[in-house]
């Protein structure tokens, strides 16, 4: 533990840190492909002298690719990107790995900004956002914090949307890469680890029954195919809500039904939103559910799921079970709202699995590099997972399962490129 980082940290108690130690050893162990990326960082150095700032879901995986970019040189700072994903033991441990870190589970919305704010005070050259708060903090309330930023990776489809957005404004001041719009992450992360974690954390957190209940996933992205996927799986009848007519032709293939969200909410026994949008569930929503209804939230932000339309038709509002609040309604039903209506597998559980995350990660950490191998030449903008580094997280991970594949012979590489009758 380096005296910088213990000054510097704001924990909830360093006491923690040896479960904290547990959680982390236990995914570097199924992370084989961060595990590799690791060993490419320590002989590189491709960091050596520059900060590095992270916002992400502060728990065990996370951590972990702390420690993997820190090996490459970087100093670190870390907070989180969600007051209910925090994991305090996780902290302690960090910081005694010699990261500073800047977080506590629950915070209250003052602290939980102070916390970004003074991880950007750190002037780091690098960072790695979840959502757009660091980047959104930089563009608007300390643009003095710019000068030192070369880049960055984005984690999710809704932090894209605001950096597309304020790339289309032209406001955009620094490169930042897509990593939720890598096949490696949207393939896997997305549809594999949110169809998983989802269920996780609601059996977790409910212990009730999947099986004969019905399941309405409200959005039929990569995460919403995974939560559907998943909820047929443990048995649930699926009724699936979009905007998009693609998605909707796709989901009824799929097997599922499709509906308008009105409809679908009179059937509901689970609900999932997985559409990076607000107020997807609302108050004419809320007016036809059945008894006993819960909802859940796997979208980054807690706008999904109206709140306030829900605790207007409500007489009491009490907490049940550990990330359960009950809302009786004025006549007599309730509705049941899990982790406030944040982001459900980490609010109420422990995120994706590791060997998920681990791709992710992966990704990540070789944006980084890439970001500050070519930042001068990247221009303001936001940009995809070149396709190499896609290709050789892949290549990683098929490695670390003992699998091999098969290679074009030089053959069927000129008879791909050939524009020529092919004989």
């Amino acid at each position: 533990m380096s005296s910088s980082s213990l000054q510097n940290s704001v924990v909830k108690d360093m006491a923690l840190a040896p479960e904290g130690h547990l959680k982390i050893d236990w995914v570097e162990v199924h992370m084989p492909v961060l595990n590799e990326i690791r060993k490419q960082f320590e002989a590189e150095q491709p960091f050596k002298g520059l900060k590095v700032t992270i916002s992400l879901h502060l728990e065990a995986k996370t951590a972990y690719l702390a420690k993997v970019v820190k090996a490459g040189g970087a100093e670190v700072t870390i907070t989180g990107s969600n007051p209910l994903s925090t994991q305090d033991d996780v902290c302690a441990a960090l910081v005694e790995d010699g990261v500073t870190v800047l977080a506590k589970y629950n915070p209250d919305p003052v602290e939980y900004k102070e916390f970004l704010i003074r991880a950007l005070e750190t002037k780091p050259d690098l960072i790695i956002d979840d959502g757009g708060d660091l980047v959104t903090i930089l563009h608007s309330e300390r643009p003095d914090l710019l000068e030192t930023i070369r880049g960055g990776a984005e984690e999710t489809t809704t932090g894209i949307i605001r950096l597309k957005a304020l790339e289309k404004d032209g406001l955009l001041k620094f490169p930042m890469v897509a990593v939720n719009d890598a096949y490696c992450k949207y393939l896997f992360d997305n549809r594999y680890g949110t169809g998983q974690s989802v269920f996780d954390a609601i059996n977790r957190t409910t212990n009730l029954v999947v099986a004969g209940k019905t399941v309405v996933v409200v959005g039929y992205g990569w995460c919403g195919k995974g939560v559907a996927m998943r909820a047929k799986g443990l048995g649930a009848k699926v009724i699936v809500t979009e905007v998009n007519a693609i998605r909707a032709v796709e989901a009824h293939m799929d097997g599922f039904e499709v509906m308008p969200m009105l409809e679908a909410a009179k059937h509901g026994d689970f609900f999932v939103t997985v559409t990076g949008n607000r107020d997807v569930i609302t108050g004419e929503h809320y007016d036809v559910m059945k008894d006993g209804a819960i909802l859940s939230n796997a979208g980054h932000f807690d706008v999904e799921v109206n709140k306030p339309e829900l605790a207007a038709r409500a007489e009491s509002v009490r907490t049940v079970r550990r990330n359960i609040e009950e809302y009786k309604l004025t006549d007599g039903r309730k509705i049941y709202l899990l982790a406030e209506g944040r982001l459900v597998n980490l609010g109420a559980g422990d995120g994706h699995p590791a060997e998920i995350m681990d791709m992710t990660f992966a990704l990540q950490a070789m944006s980084l590099k890439y970001v500050n191998d070519n930042y001068q030449n990247l221009g303001a903008q936001v940009l995809n997972v070149p396709l190499e580094i896609d290709e050789q997280v892949a290549r990683h991970k098929l490695a670390s399962l003992g699998i091999q594949i098969d290679r074009l012979s030089q053959e069927q590489i000129r008879y791909l490129e050939s524009w020529s009758t092919h004989e």
